[in-house]
């Protein structure tokens, strides 16, 4: 290398330790006053999701580049990861076992200061949640192409818990085994939802008679996978890396653009972030124009509604329960008009939580 190219590379590299040590000190300064905070609370909640969703927007909105918005954002949520850490710790209930896409947006929400929890069920995530073990619970609630997490509505109804966050993760699948090369493949495990979601690619790719066994998460097939030498997993990059397997195929879902949507929920309420949602459950009488009671009062407020989606109520034969997303917050006025008219109307209306929309 010329002494001329050796001198501009210093340069910049010299600029580079400049500028971290700045961040450094500017990063230190941001902590002090997130643990100045904390002791101003005085052991109260210590996580807001609405101040959290202000400063990822605001970050977003000031970001001139060469970073990308959501890069910087990413990097901003670390930062808030750590600096809440100083106040106090969260630990954060999830479906098990470790390296499922559920761990992954709860690191996404939460950053990597937080304690993910593994849990064997989405149940027993949610009773961790509620019996005080953890702080909040992630939990998918609908994907992109195979529709909603029946067992996440279903758990909704009856916990006291709210609704204070969402997280929609880019979900990628990847044909894992332990050694490499597709020859001798028997047996492919994976979650049900993602043999669906590789149906095509599964039947274009590996022999018609290697069986397709349905398990209770990615993270568990590629865990069998990894004892198995005959056996492949489709799971993602943490199962693989945590599993130690190898990638025989990677971006393997049929549909490019498959997401999957989580819900945070703990046991506080959020104020307005000035861009939220508000999810409902609803009841309607048996009777003819009961659904059409439901949405009209959404309507007439000006209330966009952009999730509709009914579970058997398991009461009575027949009877359904609805699932309802709108844009705004409870406290909104004419949200707020909206739902004082469905309690006329609806045999039964429970508010499961006003909350930021996802910023990243």
């Amino acid at each position: 290398m010329d002494n001329k190219l050796e001198s501009q590379l210093k340069q910049h590299r010299d600029a580079i330790d400049a500028i971290d040590a700045e961040v450094l000190q500017l990063l230190n300064q941001r902590a002090q006053h997130a643990r100045t905070i904390g002791e101003i609370k005085g052991g109260g909640v210590v996580y807001r999701p609405e101040r959290e969703a202000q400063v990822l927007m605001r970050i977003k909105a000031l970001n001139q580049g060469p970073l990308s918005g959501e890069a910087a954002a990413k990097l901003f949520r670390e930062i808030m990861s750590a600096c809440l850490a100083l106040e106090r710790p969260l630990t954060i209930a999830f479906l098990g076992p470790i390296g499922t896409f559920t761990q992954a947006a709860a690191i996404k929400h939460f950053g990597h200061a937080a304690a993910t929890q593994a849990c064997g069920s989405i149940d027993e995530a949610f009773r961790a949640v509620e019996s005080g073990s953890a702080d909040y619970v992630v939990a998918p609630v609908e994907n992109s192409t195979e529709g909603a997490v029946g067992r996440t509505l279903d758990l909704m109804v009856n916990t006291p818990l709210k609704i204070c966050g969402e997280v929609v993760l880019r979900i990628h699948h990847h044909l894992l085994r332990a050694t490499d090369g597709k020859e001798g493949i028997r047996r492919v495990y994976s979650h049900a939802q993602s043999l669906a979601q590789c149906h095509e690619w599964l039947n274009k790719n590996l022999p018609a008679d290697v069986e397709r066994i349905s398990v209770a998460s990615n993270a568990h097939a590629a865990k069998l996978a990894s004892e198995d030498p005959s056996a492949a997993a489709i799971a993602g990059d943490a199962a693989a890396e945590n599993f130690n397997l190898l990638k025989l195929a990677q971006n393997i879902e049929d549909e490019p653009n498959n997401t999957t949507r989580f819900l945070v929920l703990g046991h506080q309420e959020t104020t307005a972030s000035g861009r939220d949602k508000t999810s409902l459950l609803i009841s309607a009488p048996n009777r003819p124009g009961a659904l059409h009671a439901l949405v009209e009062p959404l309507a007439r407020h000006g209330v966009s509604m952009s999730k509709f989606e009914s579970r058997p109520s398991r009461t009575g034969l027949w009877e359904y329960l609805f699932f309802v997303d709108v844009e705004g917050h409870a406290g909104d006025v004419h949200v707020a008009a909206a739902i004082a008219e469905l309690k006329g109307v609806a045999a039964f209306v429970k508010v499961i939580g006003s909350y930021p929309q996802a910023v990243i």
